[in-house]
């Protein structure tokens, strides 16, 4: 619609002499996007971008839509058409309009933005399973049919499902879409990091896009299926992923940037794609036929003539076997032709870097690195993943505490949303288990407060979207469908159980359970579109899971403890570091219920508690991995 109609100098004659355009930028108001996105969904049955709103002067709605042609063809009305119309109806008779408009938005207040309660129970998890088993592509991995977006969040369920439950079908599932996104052209094999969604069932054709969110969020999905199966691949998936973004996507100070465009000189892709002369060119002869076989590279192309590097067809094992050559060599090699195709592609005009930074896409990103830091014990991650938090800390806060949502060239704008809360702590957390600082901890509390304050309905239960000291719209939503990112209201229950474990704290175990209980009647009609709801509702039926580990910070075995705890799989649960002397008292100052938790005959010494209640300590570290083999 840009080309098409806004830079069209008739439909901007159109639109000057009988409107005020605003154009907004839904990543930086997520808050605008959410209002009229619902009331788009209302009057239409459905929603997508662009996002064609028509308001009255105090900004009611009374025509909604999503892409519209400049004229009308092929049954689609033309915006021309459409701005005709309307302004012909306001100059006639405005009263009706305004009439339309306030219906609109009593229908909003009454059933959009208003979540259904209901009884939580073990059996919404089942039922999810069994939508997700029927809609699973079993020959590509993935749900549903093209196109296919990652959602990483729905994999990270259906592992936790898979080990609370036994249900190793669930489990199959999460490694088969984790397979078919790695090898797929979604899959950037040159210079890695994921696209946004593919444009077909085999997850071979991108839109080229890449968004942090997307490449954090699976990040912490192949790290998790790491730890559930032990599948190398998948922590090396996990690491390249990381490496694209410390090497494209991060700013000198620290922060992530937000995304890469697909188009390069305006074509889609043409950063991404190689004919085969382009491969010949960059690669040695004697490398070019293996390369070409394995990744799918021919005369004619995988893509309008042109070929996307995938695996779809080929899987360097079986060619290992086949031409009876060392595994460990062809990798190498394949290896070294990925880096001159990389340095090829290096020399193009490169797509377009949304260099701003989002407070919530920051915290997931945060999460990921911490994540990866404890999983693969690899300290370079803690250090990308402080400087990122110190970033936000330091730079995107008010003087009274509160988030900022958007920084770009030393500016910060906008109340911060709940999604920066919920994703901020999630990353947070996530470093505090990484490496141990109590200030970590300090800062989860004082977003909890703020968030709890401004954003919290003590009437009706669960957080709004919006700030109370954000500017005032006409309705403040509470969302809790997990799209391309998980809801706020998701991650925050999520990560507020953890800090009630964390805290031993009874009144914000109650907040969560309200919380739970105020979407459950929402997430029971869709259990798929709540994934992220659901990994959150599974906590209070594990028992609110604390691992506290107690010992001096130096000691070897008290670091191999750590160590055990940080790469097992756990999902909800939440640890904690009772170190011994000075580095542990701000801590115990904090969470004066971990005083007692001391080394046993001064041997460090991990406390394992669930609803509220601890077993004895474990001193060696097979008593302790034998242990957290029940914890999950």
């Amino acid at each position: 619609m840009e080309r098409e109609s806004f830079e069209d100098e008739e439909v901007a004659a159109l639109l000057n002499e009988h409107y005020v355009s605003i154009k907004v930028d839904r990543e930086e108001r997520p808050d605008i996007d959410n209002l009229y996105m619902s009331v788009c969904q209302a009057l239409t049955g459905s929603g997508g971008w662009p996002l064609t709103v028509l308001l009255t002067p105090d900004k009611k709605p009374f025509f909604a839509g999503t892409y519209f042609p400049k004229r009308q063809m092929y049954g689609r009305m033309g915006l021309m058409e459409v701005l005709g119309q309307l302004q012909k109806k306001w100059s006639d008779n405005p009263e009706q309009i305004i009439e339309v408009s306030d219906k609109i938005m009593q229908e909003i207040d009454n059933h959009v933005t208003k979540p259904q309660q209901g009884m939580l129970d073990e059996d919404l998890f089942d039922k999810a399973f069994e939508d997700y088993l029927q809609t699973f592509d079993p020959e590509y991995g993935g749900f549903g049919s093209a196109p296919k977006f990652p959602t990483p969040h729905n994999l990270l369920f259906l592992m936790a499902y898979s080990e609370m439950y036994d249900r190793r079908e669930a489990l199959q599932m999460v490694e088969k879409t984790l397979e078919g996104m790695y090898r797929g052209g979604m899959h950037d094999h040159v210079g890695f990091g994921f696209a946004r969604y593919s444009t077909d069932e085999k997850w071979l054709v991108p839109h080229f896009e890449k968004m942090l969110y997307d490449n954090a969020l699976l990040v912490m999905a192949y790290l998790e299926g790491y730890q559930l199966t032990g599948k190398r691949l998948w922590a090396e998936v996990a690491e390249n992923v990381l490496t694209y973004i410390q090497r494209d996507m991060t700013s000198p100070g620290g922060a992530f940037y937000s995304a890469e465009d697909a188009d390069s000189e305006g074509v889609e892709g043409k950063f991404y794609l190689f004919s085969q002369g382009d491969v010949e060119e960059a690669l040695d002869l004697k490398d070019l036929d293996t390369y070409c076989h394995i990744y799918d590279i021919t005369p004619e192309g995988n893509f309008e003539g042109s070929n996307i590097p995938n695996l779809i067809q080929a899987v360097p094992q079986d060619y290992a076997k086949e031409h009876n050559i060392k595994l460990l060599e062809l990798t190498t090699q394949l290896e070294k032709s990925r880096q001159k195709l990389f340095d090829y592609r290096e020399k193009r005009v490169h797509p377009f870097k949304d260099d701003k930074v989002l407070t919530s896409w920051n915290g997931l990103m945060i999460a990921a690195f911490a994540k990866a830091a404890k999983v693969i014990q690899n300290p370079s991650y803690t250090q990308a993943a402080t400087k990122a938090a110190d970033f936000i800390w330091f730079r995107m806060r008010q003087e009274d505490g509160r988030l900022l949502a958007r920084y770009r060239e030393g500016d910060t704008a906008f109340t911060a949303y709940l999604d920066d809360y919920a994703f901020l702590m999630w990353g947070l957390i996530e470093l505090y288990e990484a490496t141990g600082d109590t200030e970590y901890v300090k800062r989860v509390i004082s977003l909890k407060d703020i968030m709890i304050e401004d954003f919290w309905d003590e009437a009706d239960g669960g957080f709004y979207f919006s700030s109370r000291h954000g500017e005032k719209l006409l309705s403040r939503s509470k969302e809790l469908y997990d799209g391309a990112i998980p809801s706020g209201n998701s991650v925050a229950a999520l990560q507020l159980s953890k800090l009630a474990a964390i805290t031993q704290d009874p009144e914000l175990t109650s907040l969560v359970d309200r919380q739970l209980q105020v979407f459950t009647g929402t997430a029971v009609q869709y259990p798929m579109g709540y994934a992220m709801y659901l990994l959150s509702a599974m906590q209070p039926f594990q028992g609110g899971r604390e691992i506290v580990l107690s010992g001096n910070r130096d000691d070897t075995h008290m670091q191999d403890m750590v160590a055990a705890v940080q790469q097992a799989y756990l999902p909800g649960a939440s640890v904690v570091y009772n170190w011994e002397g000075e580095a542990g008292e701000k801590l115990r100052e904090l969470l004066p219920h971990i005083a007692d938790m001391k080394p046993v005959s001064g041997k460090a010494a991990a406390y394992i508690c669930e609803h509220f209640s601890c077993k004895e300590p474990v001193t060696t570290l097979e008593a302790l991995r034998e242990a957290l083999v029940d914890v999950t």
